[in-house]
């Protein structure tokens, strides 16, 4: 049988950091627009090892800017009913970083804003397994 890994151990893999664009995006706008926009809005290198994602003004389409060793990978899916819901976020707030699991939400169609997420423990960095420290949301 084969194992499946965790969403704890997927969220903590060395995979590409997730970063969401809080403001509605064109969904005219391509690779370089998108691009253009990771620079001024998110503030990161869309050519680094991470995935930018976008919504829409209704909230129905998202794109996901990737690069992929040499040249951009645009991922873009569109609702044929209902709309993305993304997480509550304090006013201001232009982009946010997400963990894997919350972009599967978010894909799957799970409203983020009714959920909550329990403490959990997390061993703190340098620390031994004895010496643990409550991670609180």
């Amino acid at each position: 049988m084969i194992g499946l890994p965790s969403m704890h151990a997927l969220d903590h893999s060395q995979g590409p950091r997730i970063w969401l664009a809080i403001e509605a995006t064109d969904m005219r706008c391509g690779f370089d627009r998108l691009a253009e926009r990771v620079k001024s809005v998110i503030g990161q290198d869309p050519s680094g090892n991470s995935l930018f994602v976008f919504r829409s003004r209704r909230g129905d389409r998202l794109k996901i800017l990737a690069w992929d060793r040499d040249g951009f990978v645009l991922w873009y899916k569109r609702l044929e009913a209902g709309v993305f819901k993304l997480p509550r976020l304090d006013a201001g707030t232009r982009s946010v970083e997400l963990r894997a699991s919350e972009l599967a939400t978010i894909l799957d169609g799970i409203d983020m804003s009714n959920l909550k997420r329990v403490p959990r423990y997390e061993r703190a960095a340098g620390t031994n397994k004895n010496n643990l420290q409550r991670v609180s949301a």
